[in-house]
């Protein structure tokens, strides 16, 4: 395979767009326009594309309507017909399908027969009958089943463009974790192997969650989110969760996601006799290798207290990367204000004064800042929309950071002992 195909973003529309119609000669018609595929484009209908070293060579869309969908178009660059990259499109597309809960696949090919000349006398003009091709999926048994059944889904596409500020850690995020996993073809090139498992640690409120789905909003890979609470009320928790990882392992593509893991992996062996808990550790321990061994997936576990965490969880061989995520400097506070306080229709909210007003303030401590001050506004209902200045330092003094002076110098401490970059 000499592709990588990913799900379509709206700075492919150009080159689809391209595809689409400079191929229409080639064999390649539809009975869908361009016109028509534009619009299903622009409407973020399912559709996939495939790049080699960064140019798009292919694309395939469809169009759902109900449990039924039409595949509206399958584009290849003239280089690459006759090389499986048709049906490797068909393939990925389906499988966005399927999760979609799309069960009769349509295809629809132009065809040229003749029509009865009883048509034409009654009125009708001669055009391309269609071959009729339709594909039914099992509604039992599929990776959608088991996508439902734990409670995942595929998130919006442009999750990760919404995370403002966070620069450093975004960056290193981008380049340990997205792009092995983006670009498989280009790190196997290098030797690099992408990683099957990370671990973010930081302080509460600090966006771990908020990176976590993001990383699966890059990759168009369907997020899972296992809590230790639901599947402790399932009343055996080590069972619970080697089902759970039964069922994610009929998944092709997936990113685990679980908070908190100190709950489920906490330190053992610390004084009395083995608890319950300890027994859940080591059935997480012997599931992560057997996670670890397909491609296509991910298991990122997030805590606010990496110190709690047993140091065999942590260890090189299960996790590759544990990264740290801190509050945001004056740098990442200024883009997340601006991201909140510019857009709300005043141009004179003073950043530079909210920057420097809400130090240790986590990113979710900002938006709920944000969002009183908003509120504040409001309630008031002045001629010019929008939260001033005063209403932002207003909403900024009457909450409190979470994150604690003492949780910064603990934070610091942790990163020299269990960061592993």
């Amino acid at each position: 395979m000499n592709w990588l195909i990913h799900d379509y973003r709206e700075d492919d529309l150009a080159a689809v767009v391209h595809l689409i119609d400079s191929t229409a000669e080639l064999g390649q018609e539809s009975v869908f326009s361009l016109a028509e595929c534009i619009t299903a484009l622009t409407a973020r209908q399912p559709a996939v594309v495939a790049v080699h070293d960064g140019a798009p060579i292919g694309a395939a869309l469809a169009q759902v309507a109900g449990e039924r969908a039409w595949v509206m178009r399958v584009a290849i660059a003239p280089a690459w017909r006759g090389r499986g990259l048709a049906s490797a499109l068909l393939r990925e597309l389906e499988r966005r399908l399927v999760e979609a809960r799309v069960r009769r696949i349509a295809y629809v090919l132009p065809e040229e027969e003749l029509l009865g000349e009883g048509l034409r006398n009654a009125g009708y003009e001669r055009r391309p009958a269609a071959a009729y091709f339709e594909k039914t999926e099992p509604a039992a048994g599929s990776a959608a089943g088991s996508l439902e059944e734990l409670g995942g889904r595929v998130l919006s596409s442009d999750l990760w463009d919404q995370v403002a500020g966070m620069t450093a850690e975004k960056q290193l995020i981008e380049r340990r974790v997205v792009l092995p996993l983006a670009e498989p073809e280009r790190a196997a090139r290098h030797g690099v192997r992408p990683p099957r498992a990370i671990t973010l640690f930081g302080p509460p409120g600090t966006g771990k969650t908020t990176f976590a789905r993001a990383v699966a909003s890059r990759l168009g890979w369907p997020f899972v989110e296992l809590l230790p609470s639901r599947l402790a009320d399932e009343g055996n928790l080590a069972a619970a969760l080697r089902e759970a990882f039964a069922r994610i392992g009929e998944l092709e593509q997936v990113l685990v996601f679980i908070d908190e893991v100190e709950e489920i992996a906490p330190v053992r062996g610390e004084g009395g006799d083995m608890s319950p808990v300890h027994g859940v550790t080591n059935e997480l321990l012997k599931l992560i290798p057997g996670f670890r061994e397909r491609d296509g997936r991910l298991l990122v576990c997030a805590t606010n207290s990496v110190r709690s965490l047993d140091p065999a969880f942590l260890r090189t061989g299960r996790f590759d990367y544990v990264i740290p995520i801190g509050t945001p400097d004056a740098e990442a506070r200024a883009a997340i204000w601006s991201r909140f306080a510019l857009p709300s229709g005043r141009g004179d909210v003073d950043v530079a004064g909210l920057v420097a007003a809400s130090e240790r303030f986590s990113p979710a401590d900002i938006e709920h800042a944000a969002r009183l001050a908003a509120q504040a506004a409001f309630e008031r209902d002045d001629a010019v929309p929008g939260a001033t200045t005063a209403d932002y330092l207003a909403a900024i003094e009457a909450g409190r950071p979470t994150v604690t002076a003492a949780m910064v110098e603990a934070f610091r401490a942790d990163i020299g002992s269990h960061a592993r970059l």
